[in-house]
């Protein structure tokens, strides 16, 4: 990629997340283009869809949550790595109103632009939670699937006015839902 469309690709993505942070996944993409100072066919060019823009804008996102989970991997306490994840990925998918709906349409979409991460990310607190439930520290009776949903429905909370002050406090009933004994930090 030349120098000048990387500088437009890399312009586009930084306003397209806080836009999206913003407006939520539905953002309107002339509004991304309009702050961006571009065209929309500009914008077309670099994203021909909303799904690239947000596969773009969000695949660093999950990757870096993919990640993460690699380092939460490393001996210590399996409770709080599981939990520490979790929070990490509610705080992901609250930054970014309405993505949840589409990780949930991605994971089951192998042709989706966005399936990849979502697998990849799912996998990774997938490999959390067993071995938090190895150890005895987690339910044995929910599967990598149920902890994305309630990433999903943790995420929801946040969104609402209502509860989104209560928000931090369900999170830590749900946690300790899915745990058998409390993380270590708590």
């Amino acid at each position: 990629m030349r120098a000048d469309a990387k500088k437009n690709h890399d312009h586009l993505l930084a306003v397209a997340g806080d836009v999206v942070a913003e407006q939520g996944a539905d953002a309107s993409l002339r509004d991304v283009a309009r702050r961006a100072g571009v065209g929309l066919g500009t914008l077309y060019r670099h994203f021909p869809t909303r799904e690239a823009l947000l596969e773009a804008l969000l695949r660093t996102r999950f990757d870096e949550l993919a990640a993460r989970a690699a380092t939460l991997e490393t001996p210590g306490p399996p409770e709080d790595a599981l939990v520490s994840w979790l929070r990490d990925c509610v705080a992901c998918a609250h930054e970014y109103r309405g993505v949840v709906a589409l990780m949930v349409a991605a994971i089951e979409d192998p042709a989706s632009a966005l399936h990849a991460s979502c697998v990849a990310m799912r996998a990774a607190g997938t490999r959390l939670l067993t071995r938090a439930q190895a150890a005895g520290a987690a339910r044995a009776d929910i599967d990598g699937t149920d902890l994305f949903a309630l990433v999903g429905a943790l995420a929801w909370l946040h969104d609402q006015p209502s509860l989104a002050p209560r928000a931090d406090h369900l999170f830590d009933v749900v946690a300790s839902a899915v745990l058998t004994k409390a993380p270590s930090g708590r």
